[in-house]
């Protein structure tokens, strides 16, 4: 399958980047490419493009990058929508335990039913303090039994 992708070309701090159409499985580097179909250079902001060779090989079946694509759709060579390239951060997932979910929803049904969500809010909070304190009290008893 050909690609259309950018090759990086230029010294070090100096990027120069080549758009060609080559197949998918040729490294960046290889210098295996079927055409030279632009330039771009990032530091002036100057994209040099031939649309009529970039339309051809698009109508051929080649695919753009991702990064590629939005250059395109920025010239207006293609219409399409734009595509995020940034990479999804995932979600940050809080674990809740069960005892606990159990007793924030008899919270929950506490505070519904006075209307008063104040008194949610300290029934939990005695709540965790009584777990922690038998955990404490259970480690203790067991540092003891395994001492005798």
């Amino acid at each position: 399958m050909l690609k259309i992708r950018l090759q990086r070309i230029g010294r070090r701090n100096d990027p120069h980047f080549r758009m060609l159409v080559a197949e998918h499985t040729a490294g960046p580097k290889s210098n295996k490419f079927v055409e030279k179909v632009g330039t771009l250079n990032p530091k002036t902001k100057e994209l040099q493009l031939n649309a009529e060779r970039i339309k051809y090989w698009l109508s051929v079946g080649a695919k753009a990058s991702d990064r590629v694509h939005n250059m395109l759709v920025k010239a207006g060579i293609i219409k399409a929508d734009t595509i995020n390239v940034l990479p999804q951060k995932a979600p940050v997932i809080k674990e809740v335990s069960a005892t606990s979910e159990a007793t924030q929803d008899k919270g929950e049904e506490d505070a519904s039913d006075t209307g008063d969500k104040t008194d949610e809010v300290s029934d939990t909070e005695e709540v965790t303090e009584e777990k922690v304190e038998d955990s404490a009290e259970e480690t203790k008893e067991e540092k003891a039994e395994e001492e005798v």
